[in-house]
């Protein structure tokens, strides 16, 4: 059996640990045992964008300590995972393991459609559901395809909610916008981050959406203020919580 070693961001772990226990159980769903490695640290993303890379270096060669020997690590974060993906080179360029590292670790929905090839997630969902593409997860990780690019279109995603019965996907008049959020941007420029996020709101409720989804708490969480500031009638979710509560409701 392989070893999955469970990656929980620091604000999911701090912040939304029920979205942490839903990647748990929606592995376990398809006989996945998953460790969660009690040592494990932020991943370094937030300074590493701020360009304190000094104080990223050392969260880096942590999370290769902690997770080099799992077969597989898996991440209910987009952003998170590009940063090991993409990002790790200026700090673990040439280590030992680092390659392979980079190699095995993904998101959720990535590991359970590229890993695992599991094509439809059953349950019931009877819910108007708008799924928000966060920009890692979409340009760095290719979980669906960029609305810029000339090419066949698919959300990886998608095809996962799309199995459950009752669901309904709302369309949005711009599918792949950023949130706003961008980490410390949110901090720096809060009046442009308020702005996108509110237009990215807007949109979801145009189209008619009960729920907003993505695979990016860190979105969610950002956009989720903004909706309970202004007392909008719409509930966040990680996707990983409508898969399984989608899937308790079909037993």
């Amino acid at each position: 059996m392989k070893r999955v070693g469970l990656f929980i961001p620091c604000y999911v772990d701090q912040l939304y640990p029920q979205v942490g226990v839903a990647v748990l159980e929606l592995l376990k769903r398809f006989d996945v045992v998953a460790e969660f490695p009690a040592a494990q640290t932020c991943c370094g993303q937030p300074m590493a964008n701020t360009g304190c890379d000094n104080e990223a270096q050392p969260l880096a060669e942590k999370f290769l300590q902690v997770f080099q020997d799992y077969d597989h690590v898996v991440c209910p974060s987009g952003s998170c995972v590009a940063m090991v993906r993409h990002h790790y080179d200026a700090y673990l360029s040439g280590r030992p393991g680092f390659d392979q590292l980079k190699a095995k670790t993904f998101e959720v929905c990535e590991y359970l459609t590229d890993v695992l090839k599991i094509e439809t997630v059953h349950g019931k969902f009877p819910h108007r559901v708008g799924l928000h593409q966060s920009c890692h997860g979409l340009r760095e990780l290719g979980l669906a395809s960029s609305s810029e690019m000339v090419t066949q279109s698919f959300s990886k995603v998608q095809n996962l909610l799309q199995g459950l019965t009752g669901i309904e996907l709302v369309e949005l008049s711009r599918t792949d916008e950023c949130c706003g959020f961008g980490g410390t941007f949110a901090v720096n420029e809060e009046a442009v981050s308020c702005m996108m996020g509110n237009d990215r709101i807007r949109d979801h409720l145009d189209a008619g959406a009960e729920v907003l989804t993505g695979v990016d708490m860190s979105c969610l969480m950002h956009l989720e203020g903004l909706i309970r500031r202004q007392k909008k009638n719409l509930r966040v979710m990680h996707v990983a919580e409508i898969l399984i509560a989608g899937e308790r409701a079909g037993r």
